[in-house]
């Protein structure tokens, strides 16, 4: 069961985009997360009134307004008829349902509770909805304050600046170095534009191929667990992805090995699935589960305690979803306090960038009012 179980996985993962961060169990790309955790939701609901897996597949195609989304859901249907089982149906669409869906689904189904287990799915797909969630509000207005912030420089250096340019060709040796500087900058954006707008594209599309590239991933990733503050944040989104499968795996009859196979393909950072691969190896060697975790140097100590004690007590589905809340609440707290924190010192610093544009203007003007009396 574990090498059968295992070598779906494997294929899984291949098919999947890993190159990519993302939060959700499923890997859609027409299929937006919401319509899935609908179809998943109505699905749970439909089972729990006793409709058989045929029909109630056949009346969500019907009813479900996402295309793409209802096409598969037929040909779910249209398996589920010919007699194959949920799971190898869902694998046929690994755009949609991850590997994640199809191995839960799989060991859910000789017992007999797939309503249970897409219920517990639905949940994490909530929780993980909730992260994204909270993620972008603690860097939307960050992100606005840059942009608007970058959009007012440019601003007045292409448009304001200039219309000052022959009024400050006569006092060109008695104007600050600021406004030096800064007209420099103008006629360069205004004579230039079109040298600096491919200038811009050629960055955007090399720092897309290097994100893409084997060493440009490994560089990000590794920068994501080393810098600081940064490392807290991405450490415990990591650590929340990987307990959240853990726990649902175990609770639903996975065995360990294939458990932590499930996490390694959920988690989107090379080095931290190196070490769910070394956390793999000890295990298949019969070492526990707790020793890779005690001789990790990225691992939180309470993680640590946590998971030797959760395989001590025979616990450790209880404690991977102990852990996962923990950390959750936890982020959400840490991106309070850096939003926090940032915010003053962006506004420190448009309060500086504005005091030398405007300085840089009003100084010469007062100058040449002064040659004129």
């Amino acid at each position: 069961m574990a090498l059968e179980l295992n070598t779906k996985l494997s294929t899984n993962a291949a098919k999947s985009d890993s190159g990519k961060f993302n939060f959700s169990l499923g890997g859609a790309k027409k299929v937006a997360n919401k319509d899935r955790m609908f179809f998943i939701e109505q699905l749970a609901l439909m089972l729990e009134t006793g409709s058989d897996l045929h029909t109630s597949l056949n009346v969500l195609s019907k009813q479900t307004d996402n295309a793409e989304l209802a096409r598969v859901i037929k040909a779910l249907s249209d398996d589920i008829s010919e007699g194959k089982t949920f799971s190898s149906a869902l694998a046929k669409h690994p755009q949609v349902f991850s590997a994640t869906y199809t191995s839960l689904i799989a060991a859910s189904e000789s017992g007999g509770y797939i309503r249970r287990i897409l219920e517990h799915l639905l949940i994490m797909e909530k929780q993980r909805e909730e992260l994204r969630n909270t993620l972008i509000s603690a860097m939307s207005y960050p992100a606005f304050l840059m942009v608007f912030s970058l959009g007012m420089v440019i601003f007045i250096l292409a448009v304001v600046f200039p219309k000052f340019g022959t009024l400050f060709t006569s006092i060109q040796d008695q104007l600050p170095i600021t406004t030096i500087y800064l007209m420099a900058a103008s006629r360069i954006i205004t004579q230039y534009w079109w040298a600096l707008g491919i200038g811009l594209v050629g960055l955007i599309v090399l720092f897309s191929i290097l994100i893409k590239s084997e060493k440009g991933r490994v560089l990000i990733d590794d920068l994501k667990l080393t810098t600081p503050v940064i490392k807290h944040i991405f450490l415990k989104i990591y650590l929340i992805q990987m307990m959240r499968i853990l726990g649902l795996s175990l609770k639903s009859g996975v065995n360990l090995m294939d458990a932590l196979v499930l996490t390694k393909d959920v988690v989107q950072n090379i080095g931290f699935i190196r070490f769910v691969e070394t956390l793999i190896k000890d295990v298949t060697e019969g070492r526990k589960l707790a020793y890779g975790f005690n001789n990790s140097d990225i691992i939180p100590p309470i993680v640590k305690q946590m998971i030797t004690t959760g395989e001590e007590t025979g616990n450790l589905a209880l404690v991977s979803d102990r852990i996962a809340d923990y950390f959750q609440q936890d982020l959400e707290k840490l991106l309070k306090l850096v939003t926090k924190a940032i915010e003053p010192i962006m506004l420190l610093v448009m309060g500086v960038v504005v005091g030398v544009l405007v300085s840089s203007l009003i100084l010469p003007i007062f100058k040449l009012s002064h040659a004129v009396h």
